[in-house]
């Protein structure tokens, strides 16, 4: 009773006197994402997928939602919406094709939950068409060119029944490793769909088998084809990653349309059909010598082969696209903090940028209709991610908001931020970041400053809001702390050549780009020297750990799922091929690179207090480096505190309390130890 008579004091004052509250940690998880959305074919329905913290059932509501664009009314389809596999739209709009999340399924559900489904909705009837596929959940899915055949992947292994029998008999729970991984393979399959007016039958058949796993499909109506992409668990070199088209006419025949050092992903068709779009970022043969890239556009020409690049003109990172239905693209070009539209009509024309607001543009759609509506999501320091509607390319900035789920914090004091440079006086650089000031406190000086260091390297930090335990710049700062979020060397968004610029010094090299980004704000009178901190996430835990080797001017430090000793990092991380690109080879090749630039070999002079946290099934950097951490630092006498998130992977996406816990505790120890406050010897 008491609480509530003070929150209730709290909002009249607040709105007496005209002010707005701070944000409060319980409202700052409280947010919503959404992962897809996407136009139908004739441009009359949208569908809008979101993700929801549930906080009683220790997971996440996925919901997907069916916006009728003429009428304005939302319709919930589902709330345990897969989130393997986004929804596609069948090509009349007539059908949605999706995966449930069975865990998310109420015990009651009528479907079995020992077999995987792939559910159709009718548009026309409101109704469910559930399909049993077996045992194994779909890796990709696509419609055919009409509503009557769809085509997905689930795994299969490439072994011999017979030698997977003999297996089973011989080793019985033993694990041959790389032998298991290399019988890894897909198995295409084909539904048919029959509809009469009161009964809907399918039939499915075995398409093929390949020797790889498929993470993307696509029907090309030009010669009857699908494309496929490749992948596997066993990443040893960049080419497990590769465009392969499988001829249904003859499917024997599988043709490899792509062999580089390039991650692909986003497979699209072009509005003639006779090309494959897709994004890529890697390395990049360029005059003998491989080099790394922002992630670019390419298209791939069915007919010839031919691969071209698009928007060339473009220094920046090509954050998404989307097909036009006149044979052009649209293009979410990234430069520094700020993602825009841009439009391009084909290879050899200029890109045309579009004015809009400032800030972050994400996941455009569009309908197969010329001069149709286009969606999109948008977010800035100031109005968190809501979905926004338009009827055309120039009225970008009168776009219609059709979600309000983030409203709470357009109601809340936020930080005002601010764009802020430096250079590296080593080499002349300039080096960005992002300044979030406290509420109430922009311009001030003396600030206590915490950076907080993105993770990557290639992923900058952005004029966005997303308000999770990732991007918590906005929460630290409605703490009392000045935030620094700095593009340091490597960021993408910044050209190729700074992107480069990571490589061979993977830590030192960014090091002192941070370092000497907090030398200007303490310099500027901005940042209080005696109150500084730092933290940071996977490569910002790299950097984190780094720092803290090289100067005891921090006072506390957050390290999340970092690198410790580079030798192990590399034995046990997934893609094995990362961090050999960073330092320049394997350790066998390079071995003093590996040995002067991992914190481990530099421990004892530490002297700042760090929170480490890690996933305990992360494969991406391996909860081992964190326990070397803390056993290290706590062998020293340093204050440490390691927290491990059971079930949790790199991505810390399983159950919401551990994002939540993870922040809670990490801003108490900077209360602790962050305000200078502690006696713990800096010299």
């Amino acid at each position: 009773m008491k609480l509530c008579l003070v929150l209730i004091l709290k909002l009249i004052l607040c709105s007496s006197t005209g002010t707005k509250p701070k944000l409060t940690l319980n409202e700052y998880f409280d947010f919503t994402n959404y992962p897809s959305l996407s136009l139908s074919p004739n441009g009359q329905h949208l569908l809008i997928q979101s993700k929801f913290p549930s906080w009683n059932s220790n997971s996440y509501e996925n919901s997907l939602w069916f916006y009728n664009i003429e009428t304005k009314k939302k319709q919930l389809i589902t709330r345990a919406l897969s989130e393997s596999l986004k929804p596609q739209w069948s090509p009349s709009g007539n059908w949605i094709a999706f995966l449930l999340d069975h865990n998310s399924i109420p015990s009651s559900d009528k479907y079995s939950k020992v077999n995987e489904y792939i559910y159709l909705y009718s548009v026309i009837s409101n109704e469910w068409l559930p399909i049993d596929i077996g045992k194994e959940t779909p890796l990709a899915l696509t419609w055919s060119n009409d509503d009557f055949s769809l085509y997905f992947v689930t795994f299969a292994s490439m072994s011999p029944k017979e030698d997977a029998n003999l297996q089973k008999v011989e080793w019985k729970d033993v694990i041959q490793y790389r032998l298991s991984k290399s019988n890894e393979g897909s198995s295409i399959h084909r539904i048919d769909i029959e509809t009469n007016n009161q009964t809907s039958s399918t039939k499915r058949y075995l398409i093929k088998n390949v020797p790889f796993l498929i993470t993307e499909l696509l029907f090309v109506p030009f010669e009857e084809k699908l494309v496929l992409m490749s992948f596997s668990t066993v990443f040893a070199k960049m080419d497990v990653i590769e465009i392969y088209s499988l001829n249904l006419k003859n499917v024997s025949t599988l043709s490899r349309l792509t062999s580089n050092d390039l991650w692909e992903r986003e497979l699209r068709l072009s509005n003639d059909n006779r090309h494959v779009l897709f994004l890529a970022f890697g390395r990049e043969s360029s005059q003998g010598k491989l080099n790394s890239i922002q992630q670019r556009l390419y298209s791939l020409d069915l007919t010839n082969g031919l691969v071209e690049r698009l928007a060339t003109d473009f220094d920046g990172n090509i954050a998404g696209y989307m097909t036009k239905p006149d044979g052009g693209v649209y293009i979410l070009g990234q430069l520094g903090t700020e993602t825009q539209i841009y439009t391009q009509q084909s290879p050899t024309h200029k890109l045309i940028y579009h004015q809009g607001w400032n800030g972050t543009y994400e996941r455009i759609s569009l309908s197969s209709q010329r001069n149709g509506p286009i969606a999109f999501i948008y977010s800035s320091f100031e109005r968190p991610k809501e979905v926004y509607l338009m009827d055309n390319i120039d009225q970008i900035q009168s776009a219609q908001v059709l979600t309000s789920e983030n409203k709470l914090f357009t109601q809340r004091d936020l930080p005002k931020v601010k764009a802020y440079q430096w250079k590296n006086n080593e080499d002349q650089r300039t080096i960005e970041g992002i300044l979030h000031y406290p509420p109430g406190k922009f311009q001030s000086k003396n600030l206590p400053l915490i950076v907080l260091i993105h993770g990557g390297p290639g992923p900058a930090s952005a004029n966005s809001f997303t308000a999770d335990w990732y991007t918590w710049a906005p929460l630290a700062a409605s703490e009392g702390w000045l935030v620094l979020e700095p593009n340091y060397r490597g960021s993408f968004g910044y050209g190729d050549q700074f992107h480069n610029e990571v490589f061979l010094q993977p830590l030192s090299r960014p090091g002192r780009d941070i370092l000497l980004g907090v030398d200007q704000l303490v310099n500027d009178g901005i940042a209080d020297p005696n109150r500084l901190a730092i933290g940071g996430y996977s490569y910002g835990g790299f950097l984190t750990n780094w720092l803290i080797t090289q100067t005891r001017r921090f006072n506390a430090a957050l390290s999340g799922a970092g690198a410790v000793e580079y030798v192990s990092a590399w034995g046990t991380v997934d893609i094995s091929t990362f961090i050999p690109s960073l330092f320049g080879g394997y350790p066998w090749e390079v071995p003093q690179n590996y040995l002067n630039e991992s914190p481990i070999y530099h421990l004892s002079q530490v002297r700042t207090p760090t929170h480490i946290i890690t996933g305990e099934n992360d494969v991406q950097v391996d909860s081992s480096q964190s326990f070397i951490l803390e056993r290290g630092l706590h062998y020293l006498g340093i204050p440490v505190q390691l927290l491990v998130f059971p079930n949790e992977g790199h991505e810390l996406n399983k159950n919401p309390w551990h994002g939540k816990m993870k922040v809670r505790e990490e801003l108490k120890w900077l209360h602790k130890y962050g305000n200078g406050s502690s006696t713990i010897m800096k010299d």
